[in-house]
């Protein structure tokens, strides 16, 4: 549904949520062999959700990426408008081009209740919620390493 780009964001912001401590930072090579994905790829991605101060980017020593604001104040919908736009939410199911209200496709309807739905549901869930899943083991993530209820 989303393109590897988004995919990649919301598994990197998922990670950082995980391990989310105000002034800590965790550094690009960490998050890239955690989540298995090329460095140089994933630097874009972590770059452009800098620019739209989803993330926190800091050189040095002590640097990495972290969190603008806390997890329970992001919302998935926010990372994929960063990403990907949220045209995708608009789009005809089976790609014609010019499907709408006015001329729909054969699952038009049906497919603009889904569509909905889903788009709800990136705008209402958190980060934080997603971390509450993964640490009360009800969800599993492919992140290298348990994760511990702290």
């Amino acid at each position: 549904m989303f393109s590897t780009s988004c995919d990649y964001g919301l598994q990197a912001m998922l990670f950082l949520a995980l391990h989310y401590h105000e002034e800590e930072n965790i550094d690009l090579t960490t998050i890239s062999k955690k989540l298995d994905i090329p460095k140089h790829f994933l630097s874009k991605v972590l770059q452009l959700l800098v620019k739209h101060k989803l993330l926190v980017s800091m050189k040095g020593p002590t640097g990495g990426f972290r969190l603008n604001r806390t997890p329970s104040d992001i919302t998935l919908i926010e990372i994929i408008e960063a990403i990907d736009g949220l045209d995708i939410f608009n789009e005809c199911g089976i790609g014609f081009k010019k499907c709408n209200d006015d001329n729909p496709c054969p699952i038009h309807n049906e497919y603009k209740e889904v569509r909905n739905n889903v788009q709800d549901l990136f705008e209402t869930k958190t980060l934080k919620e997603l971390t509450e899943d993964v640490k009360r083991g009800e969800s599993i993530v492919s992140l290298g390493h348990k994760i511990s209820s702290s």
